[in-house]
């Protein structure tokens, strides 16, 4: 298993392995060929950035049976899911401010990400894996009270692409398999989500082929799998919110009002 990173240094931008408190430095393409340069930083020395630059984000709803049950939802036929600005994404780390235009409920939604590795069109379900580079920790922030707020369209796109509202990472982690991890969100220190990927609808495989199915997807590009119960408002002037999965790491952020 590697723990790939990206990181400033310096206004230099670099990737490489994490390595407990060091990074393996790397040249070339992180999905293709990379090598590691000898070099290795501090992670105390560097700023990490989001691990990859997705060309897309989607982000699925209704995707976990525990979820759909106490909504009373239907099981979907097909995976449900939006595109996300890439402009809300930030930094592991980083601080996410309440957007000037909105005063509603802000609230989190701790999610595995799937990070692609090779340009997936039309892929079968078996082949899936090929192009599946890792996994990675995701807070799929959304303005709740837009999404509902005019009777005739659903705003989802809107409610969760504020800047800031797509903080991932802070690492991308390869060779896991998926059905075995747990999402655990905790808000100020309580423990808000726990809940296992096994319960999710559409497999991981099952989502990267039915969307290149749909749309080409890119390396580097994000699947954020849907959340399941547990998901709640932030209320106070600031909250530290992590997004743990074993296996993967740590993603903490901070929102303020």
């Amino acid at each position: 298993m590697a723990h790939w990173v990206r990181y400033s240094r310096a206004g230099v931008t670099g990737f490489g392995t994490l390595d407990g408190n060091s990074i393996t430095v790397h040249s070339g393409n992180m999905f293709n060929g990379a090598q590691p340069t000898g070099e290795r930083l501090a992670l105390s020395g560097v700023a990490l950035l989001a691990p990859t630059e997705p060309t897309k984000i989607l982000a699925l709803w209704n995707n976990f049976h525990a979820l759909a049950a106490k909504l009373n939802s239907p099981v979907p036929a097909d995976p449900l899911y939006l595109l996300k600005a890439g402009s809300s994404l930030t930094s592991p780390g980083a601080t996410v401010h309440r957007p000037a235009s909105y005063d509603g409920k802000i609230v989190y939604e701790g999610e595995l990400g799937i990070i692609i590795g090779k340009t997936a069109t039309a892929v079968s379900e078996e082949e899936a894996g090929h192009y599946i580079f890792g996994y990675t920790c995701v807070n799929d922030i959304t303005a709740a009270d837009i999404i509902n707020k005019d009777a005739t369209f659903a705003q989802w796109v809107r409610a969760k692409s504020f800047d800031g509202f797509g903080p991932f990472g802070p690492v991308v982690a390869t060779d896991v398999d998926p059905s075995s991890l747990v999402v655990r969100t905790v808000l100020n220190g309580q423990e808000r989500q726990n809940y296992p990927i096994s319960d999710m609808i559409f497999s991981a495989h099952q989502l990267v082929s039915r969307i290149s199915h749909d749309m080409t997807l890119n390396p580097g590009d994000l699947i954020c799998c849907g959340t399941s119960v547990g998901v709640g408002t932030m209320k106070d002037p600031s909250n530290a919110v992590d997004i743990a999965i074993e296996g993967i790491g740590t993603l903490s952020n901070t929102f303020v009002q």
